[in-house]
């Protein structure tokens, strides 16, 4: 016998059953300042030493009973995280602290280039001036 999901909506509620699928992740429109930063990185992956290109992105988690989002920076090189960030909020905030995290556990590297995607969290005025003060991002 084959069952519609109105159907088994219907036979659960009347059964008192709730489903427990979490709920969907919606991402939430951009209200900072956007700014187009080139792709200096051009997909050139192969690194020969540490500390010359790190990469950042961001991701969301399910925690217990709402959404994180997780910054990470890692080391091209190593291929290996060296900062990170919890928030509730996807911001330019997460992104500096795993941002400052990396700088200051690598021991304030100078000229070290920074990838990322092009996410108001990276491009927004705030970010890169954060990497500007770190030098040569």
């Amino acid at each position: 016998m084959s069952v519609s999901r109105y159907r088994a909506s219907k036979l659960m509620k009347s059964m008192g059953l709730v489903s427990c699928q979490l709920a969907k992740h919606k991402y939430r429109k951009a209200t900072q300042e956007y700014l187009d930063i080139p792709n200096s990185l051009d997909r050139q992956f192969a690194v020969t030493a540490p500390d010359n290109v790190w990469v950042g992105d961001v991701t969301y988690v399910w925690a217990g009973s709402r959404w994180m989002y997780l910054a990470v920076v890692m080391d091209l090189f190593a291929r290996k995280p060296i900062g990170w960030a919890m928030s509730l909020s996807p911001d330019s905030q997460l992104t500096g602290k795993a941002l400052s995290m990396a700088f200051e556990s690598r021991g304030k590297p100078k000229e070290v280039m920074f990838h990322s995607d092009q996410g108001s969290h990276y491009t927004s005025k705030s970010y890169q001036q954060l990497l500007e003060s770190y030098g040569s991002f």
